[in-house]
């Protein structure tokens, strides 16, 4: 009898290592990508970011042009002001703040949307791109033989054979020969 339990105990113990064996993954073949510097040298994306900064200069010259008119406006109110020595405004100079107010607060509301709108076309740049690279990556995993892609910012150290940025580079050149930069505009829901 305990010849026959002990002969079934070897039969499972040997059985076990075999259930382990069938649940084994298979060995980490690592490549890396340097993100960076495919989204900064990418055709399109070397268009796109031109095309940004274009759309941020257009920005900054409007906050200028809108200022400059706006401050000179103030100051001369505020003058009059200061020369009434406490005296109550007349109805003139009200009416004249007010304008000026109200000039200011449409001025500080075109420049927020236009810095809004700059804000979601860069977004949607960034969108574009990387929709497209997701496909890209698979497709480089599988020319080069990886399992794990890692970005090269978040290792310490690799090998250069691992880096396969420029076939990263050269498919999103080749899946993307533009890049929208206006988004598109967002729907309001109003109420009825």
């Amino acid at each position: 009898m305990k010849r026959l339990i002990l002969i079934a105990a070897l039969a499972a113990s040997s059985a076990i290592p075999s259930v382990a064996q069938a649940q084994a993954i298979p060995g980490a073949i690592v490549a890396v990508v340097d993100l960076e510097k495919v989204t900064a040298t990418c055709n399109a994306c070397r268009t796109a970011q031109a095309a940004l900064r274009s759309q941020a200069t257009a920005l900054q010259s409007r906050q200028q042009a809108l200022s400059g008119p706006l401050e000179t406006e103030g100051k001369s109110i505020q003058a009059a002001v200061d020369a009434l020595n406490g005296k109550a405004p007349d109805a003139a100079l009200k009416q004249r703040a007010q304008a000026w107010e109200t000039k200011r607060q449409q001025a500080a509301q075109e420049l927020n949307r236009q810095q809004e709108q700059l804000k979601a076309n860069a977004q949607y740049v960034q969108k574009q791109v990387a929709d497209k690279l997701g496909p890209i990556y698979s497709q480089v995993m599988q020319r080069r033989g990886a399992n794990v892609l890692v970005e090269m910012g978040q290792t310490l150290a690799s090998a250069s054979a691992l880096d396969v940025s420029n076939d990263v580079l050269a498919a999103l050149n080749t899946a993307m020969p533009t890049i929208q930069t206006t988004a598109p505009a967002t729907q309001t829901t109003q109420g009825r």
